[in-house]
This record gives structure tokens, sequence and C-alpha cells, in this order.
């Protein structure tokens, strides 16, 4: 099927510029401490809503990802070297906020023998220690599925653990090449079996049917996740893949009660919703 590149988004997707005081100092501490957010890497739509309320995403481990999905604006190749000081400086920044709540993600380091998974560790502890009233919520690759790797990071204790199922399985090999739906959920059920809230999130909107969605729903449902988060894909360049379907608020709404009656605690599901957003409330 032929998907016009330049598609026009409904009125629903339009966002707000960045502007205020809050979004100043946000941009002024992350770029003040040489810090990466995946606000900005990702082009993230709620970047205005959430810099203004003074919280943001970090990304650990580097800009440059090993991986290459077709979905992601995160620059793909060879990364720089694993950078010692970042814990420390996620976590300074983390208490310069004065966040009740924060959020770690990073890019995926295949290239190393631990995936960054030692990295992730500190971060976690280190934040902890300068910012012990602060939740934290940490968004993992797969570590290749090595369990010890994921397990470095359960033994550390974020309050929650998430790892993107990203779309269904029949179009898991077209979207993010380098990764495995089976191996997603192995991920998952692990963090789960583990006490640790499990969360993932799906994007709509890149061809998946209503009966798939359901039924990576129910896979996820099985690997113990209980928060989960539906939004619409964005198309970042003319390079990635196109937008095949903007979905409606009105079925979002829809998705998320069939979520909840499904069995999920928590659903976010709305077309600017991503992982991060409203994280706070998952707690």
């Amino acid at each position: 099927m032929d998907i016009p590149l330049n598609r026009r988004k409904p009125d629903w997707l339009k966002i707000k510029l960045p502007k205020g005081e809050s979004y100043l100092k946000v941009k002024e501490i992350l770029h003040g401490q040489k810090l990466n957010t995946i606000c900005e890497s990702g082009k993230c739509p709620n970047l205005s809503e959430c810099w203004t309320a003074g919280t943001a995403t970090f990304m650990i481990l580097g800009e440059i990802c090993t991986r290459s999905c077709q979905f992601c604006n995160t620059k793909t190749g060879i990364p720089l070297a694993v950078d010692t000081d970042e814990p420390l400086r996620v976590a300074e920044s983390i208490k310069a906020m004065n966040l009740k709540h924060c959020v770690i993600t990073s890019v995926d380091r295949d290239e190393l023998p631990d995936g960054g998974s030692g990295i992730w560790a500190e971060t976690i502890l280190k934040i902890r220690e300068l910012n012990p009233g602060t939740t934290i919520e940490v968004l993992i690759p797969d570590f290749k599925g090595n369990e010890v790797d994921i397990n470095r990071v359960i033994e550390v204790h974020p309050d929650i653990i998430s790892h993107n199922l990203e779309t269904v399985r029949r179009l898991t090999k077209h979207v993010r090449p380098q990764a495995r739906y089976d191996r997603s959920l192995k991920v998952l059920k692990q963090i789960a079996d583990s006490g640790i809230v499990a969360k993932s999130g799906i994007m709509l909107g890149l061809g998946e049917t209503e009966d798939e969605l359901f039924e990576s729903m129910d896979a996820l449902l099985d690997s113990g996740v209980t928060v989960l988060t539906l939004g619409q894909y964005l198309q970042p360049t003319k390079a990635h893949l196109a937008v095949v379907d903007y979905v409606t608020p009105e079925k979002f709404v829809e998705y998320g009660r069939m979520a909840l009656k499904k069995g999920f605690r928590i659903a976010e599901s709305g077309p600017l919703v991503r992982s991060s957003y409203h994280a706070e409330r998952h707690v």
C-alpha cells in the first residue's frame, strides 16, 4: 500500500511550542550538565508540557544507539565511550530540579559486554543517594535478553521498570528489526516476577489491526505487566516509517477502557501519550 509521506496531521495532534520560566530552567540544567533527554532526541510532542511542569526523561549512555529501529529519531551508529561521570550528573540535575519522580531511559549499547547495565545500576543508586525522597522509573532496553544484565537493574530496586513492546507481533521485525517480540515479553516477565511494577507501551497507527492490539494486550498481561501506555506513532522524518492510520481520540479512549477491563491497573491512552507521560501517577 502506498502511503503519502506528508499526510496532514489531524487537529488533535497539534502541540504547543516550548516556553515559560520552568521550561527554560529545565533546559538550562540539562544542557549545563551536558545530559541527553529522550524528550529532545525523540522529538516528543509533550516536551513543552513536561518541561514547563519541571519534568524530563533523562537518556543515559550517550545519544548514539547501536540499533536502527524504523520509528525512532535517536541517532544510530558507533557510540562514544561510556561517560562514567554521567550517573552523578543525572542525580545532581534531579536534585536541582527538585523532582519528586524521575524517569530514566537509555540508548541500546549492544557493543558493551554488559549492555550498559552497570551504568544503569550506578545511576539508580546515585539518584537515590542524592534524592532519597524521589521515586524512580526506568525505561530499559532488552539487553539482548541477558537475565544477568536485567537483574543488575532489578537488584537496585527502582520503583517502576518499563520496557516497551512498541508494536504487535506481525509488525515487530519491520518496526524494530534488531528486537524480538517474545524476547521483550520475557524481559517484562522477569521484571514482574521480581515484584517490581512492570510497565510497557505500544504505538498505534503503524498498520496493526484491532485484534492484533488486543492480542498484544493479553500477552503483556500474561507477562505480568500492570501499567500500559498507548499513543499515536508520529513519523519523525521522511526516512522513517510512514504513518498508516491516525487513530482518533475517541478510539484511544475506547482502547484505554478495554485495557482496564482486561485487567491493567493503569492505562494511559491518547494520541500524544508517550512512555513517560504522567509517569508520576503510575507509582
